[in-house]
């Protein structure tokens, strides 16, 4: 009886031998196996959710940001800020061609006028306006009356050659200040001399109020001695390095000259493709034909 229980068959031995090596296998799998990169990423699943909190507050900090609104000259609104600030592409046009027309708006109601926004639109912009000091002056400035004895009668006004001007002599007159009068006297230098006192309405800057007083003070006293461009000679680059030409224009009197012969006038000027028109009478007098 002890014999046969012993005794097994080659079926039940195959069986027996392939339990074995399979515990055995699976005996050496485990030992010789790195579970390391399942922890590994529980430990990473661990930080991410512990993060979660500053992920939440960081987010939240985003929806609830605010931009900073600085204050600007809203003369000098582009499309983009413009946009940004809330204006319709209407509202930014009818400021632009305001603009174009060499014309300033010196507070929050004229800005209103020209581009006709809204109350509430204004009342969110009006609080980040900044205009010159001279024109904050001006609306602070007091009513004299100058028709009382203690004021004599006004002095006459000097008036002096702008091409002899000093920054200390440009400074005198009222809306000019450092950084204007460095601007009229670089710009000046770029050309030698001015030409005519129309050249002072193309720097960039000046408001029609100043300009005016420009004028009021200074004037062309002589034809300054200026060494002219030769229309028809020059060189592309000798082009482009004149003050009103950019390489794009330099390039179109080549060509009008090319397929034109030469220039003769400023009448000439004024057919070239870009050729700014609205400077052809200053750009004139710096030629040569």
């Amino acid at each position: 009886m002890k014999k046969m229980f012993l005794k097994f068959s080659r079926i039940e031995r195959n069986g027996i031998f392939m339990l074995l090596s399979i515990i055995i296998a699976i005996q050496l799998l485990y030992f010789f196996s790195d579970f390391s990169v399942a922890k590994e990423n529980d430990l990473r699943k661990q930080k991410w959710i512990a993060l979660q909190p500053v992920m939440d507050s960081l987010k939240k900090e985003k929806e609830d940001y605010v931009p900073k609104i600085y204050p600007f000259n809203p003369n000098f609104i582009t499309d983009f800020k413009g946009y940004k600030l809330g204006m319709s592409v209407a509202e930014i046009d009818r400021l632009l061609a305001f603009r174009k027309t060499n014309k300033y708006v010196n507070s929050a109601q004229e800005f209103q006028q020209v581009t006709m926004v809204s109350d509430s639109l204004l009342k969110t912009m009006a609080p980040y306006f900044k205009f010159p000091d001279w024109v904050n002056n001006r609306k602070n400035k007091q009513f004299v009356d100058y028709s009382k004895p203690n004021f004599e009668k006004k002095q006459k006004t000097v008036v002096m050659d702008i091409n002899q001007a000093t920054q200390e002599d440009l400074i005198k007159v009222y809306g000019i200040g450092p950084a204007l009068s460095e601007r009229i006297l670089k710009e000046k230098s770029k050309f030698g001399s001015f030409m005519t006192m129309d050249q002072i309405q193309h720097i960039w800057g000046l408001s029609p109020e100043v300009i005016e007083n420009l004028n009021k003070h200074f004037e062309i006293r002589s034809i300054p001695d200026v060494k002219k461009l030769q229309i028809n000679t020059a060189s592309i680059k000798e082009l482009s390095e004149f003050p009103y030409f950019r390489y794009a224009l330099a390039r179109e009197i080549v060509i009008y000259r090319s397929m034109k012969g030469s220039i003769k006038s400023a009448e000439d000027l004024s057919k070239i493709k870009g050729f700014p028109v609205e400077k052809v009478s200053i750009i004139d007098k710096y030629l040569e034909y």
